[in-house]
């Protein structure tokens, strides 16, 4: 490997996109008990965590700190080999910012390093699909800093559109108000959002139903894909297997034969959309 690569557990990647990414822990309590997930989403029970919100279990999260970045850093750059992290959004964590702190200060401390922090302006695959590009630049032997200004400017064509079945889940993180959550249960109103250029999340659209939800996940797709790109389509849910079938199998039939990952939605953002969640992540045009 020319160079480390990290994530963490919000990038939802399951073992099969794990070769090369070491995924740092990812903190939150469920009715104030301390839950610490590793990020390998394969042994992550959706079922019940959804269940629970559900049923009204309240979920808090935890930014990675400084310190959490400095551990996991050090002892690669003491092997002397150079380290990318791709981190969530800056505009929905200050996990971004805290990473940037400990990049100042290892590379003072390893002048001869270098560590870069990619600002992934997504969350879920959104960071996933970068973190698995970066493994395989680093697996080609590509230069660390080559490697950073490739992802870099990729970053602005990773899509990531998706739609909530409960819109007082981002009522509760104040992304709608509560009068929106109220009307657009009241009826059937269902938003479709993606991560903008800043890395805030933002409603496009706004449909009624949930059938029309997936398949304006689909149209966006048809519409921002980068047609001659060797498209890998990533697939999050927040327990809500059938729709995700449902929107694979739209998929497929706009570019048939196209890899296609379906997971769970990690837990780490998961509290924030809520049961319901479904989420398409691949490289468009634009986001």
């Amino acid at each position: 490997m020319a160079f480390a690569v990290f994530a963490d557990g919000s990038a939802n990647l399951p073992q099969s996109m794990l070769d090369g990414i070491t995924l740092l822990p990812c903190e939150y309590t469920v009715d104030g008990e301390l839950k610490i997930y590793q990020g390998d989403v394969d042994h992550f029970d959706g079922h019940a965590y959804y269940e629970g919100l559900r049923n009204g279990q309240k979920v808090r999260t935890t930014l990675l700190n400084t310190q959490l970045f400095i551990d996991h850093f050090t002892p690669v750059l003491q092997q002397g080999t150079d380290v990318i992290y791709i981190a969530m959004s800056s505009g929905i964590s200050g996990t971004y910012n805290a990473a940037i702190l400990a990049a100042r200060e290892l590379m003072e401390e390893f002048p001869d390093r270098f560590v870069h922090i990619v600002d992934s302006q997504g969350c879920g695959f959104g960071n996933g699909l970068l973190a698995e590009e970066a493994a395989g630049l680093s697996r080609d032997g590509v230069d660390v800093r080559e490697a950073a200004r490739i992802l870099d400017e990729d970053v602005p064509h990773i899509c990531q559109y998706f739609t909530v079945d409960d819109l007082n889940f981002l009522k509760n993180t104040g992304r709608v108000s509560g009068f929106t959550a109220a009307i657009g249960t009241v009826l059937n109103i269902k938003p479709i959002l993606y991560g903008d250029h800043t890395g805030h999340i933002v409603a496009c659209s706004k449909v009624r139903g949930r059938r029309k939800a997936v398949e304006t996940l689909a149209a966006k797709y048809a519409e921002k894909r980068i047609i001659d790109y060797d498209q890998k389509i990533c697939i999050s849910h927040g327990d809500c297997l059938e729709d995700a079938q449902h929107l694979a199998e739209l998929v497929l039939a706009i570019t048939p034969g196209v890899p296609i990952t379906i997971c769970q939605h990690e837990p780490f953002s998961g509290s924030h959309v809520g049961p319901g969640m479904l989420g398409l992540f691949f490289h468009g045009n634009e986001r």
